[in-house]
């Protein structure tokens, strides 16, 4: 099985967006697709059609139930922070050995042709209580596509996301560019012109607000299979 990390450089930059298109992508290409948002916060357990898991088992084509639910999102909270602080609103607490260790168990266990799991926040953002996204990365050791914006400062952001992952060992497959809606965003092509003129070799993809994704998440899924 093909299985890669959606991480953010950011967050709100497109994590879940991309994710789909991944997904979309690889079925409309025949493969079979497993996603895992493992956590979750800003969840509205009486509406979360539109959510982040809620949009992934749209992508991967399967009814909204609670058990769909809870097969790709267990860490549920309602509080729209930092999932730590969410979790503590509700008398929870969220451990990295328990993440990481849902996340090997799912993907041992399901035969499909390529996986992803999805972040939270930034990189640096904590998803538990003894850790970030990237520990969370880490640990598990799969291949990464990094997501950045094109908002003024995402350069920044992204590229020192980039460098964060490399120095502890993973492997980024890719930074995709994802267009932001702000008016005041600097341009599009030339944000990830630059992004790409710093990223040491890594593939800078754009995927811009307009337009089919098909194309943008074909291309990254075969620099996945690369």
């Amino acid at each position: 099985m093909n299985a890669v990390f959606v991480a953010g450089a950011h967050t709100d930059v497109g994590k879940t967006h991309v994710a789909c298109a991944l997904i979309e992508a690889a079925r409309a290409g025949g493969r079979s697709v497993e996603a895992l948002k493992p956590v979750v916060s800003g969840f509205d357990p009486a509406d979360w059609g539109g959510s982040d898991p809620g949009r992934l088992l749209a992508a991967l084509g399967r009814a909204p139930t609670e058990a769909a639910l809870a097969a790709i999102s267990p860490w549920r909270f309602v509080a729209p922070l930092a999932p730590p602080m969410a979790a503590r609103r509700e008398g929870r607490a969220l451990v990295l050995a328990g993440i990481a260790a849902f996340c090997r168990r799912r993907l041992a266990e399901v035969s499909a042709d390529f996986a992803l799991v999805e972040g939270v926040g930034g990189l640096m953002s904590p998803i538990a209580d003894d850790a970030t996204g990237l520990e969370l990365m880490t640990a598990l050791g799969l291949p990464a596509i990094l997501v950045g914006g094109s908002y003024l400062g995402a350069i920044s952001h992204t590229l020192t996301a980039l460098d964060s992952a490399r120095g502890r060992g993973l492997a980024v497959q890719a930074v995709v560019v994802s267009q932001s809606a702000e008016r005041e965003a600097p341009d599009f092509a030339e944000t990830m012109a630059d992004v790409r003129r710093f990223a040491a070799g890594v593939p800078v993809i754009g995927a811009p607000r307009t337009g089919a994704a098909d194309g943008w998440a074909a291309a990254t899924l075969a620099l996945l299979r690369a």
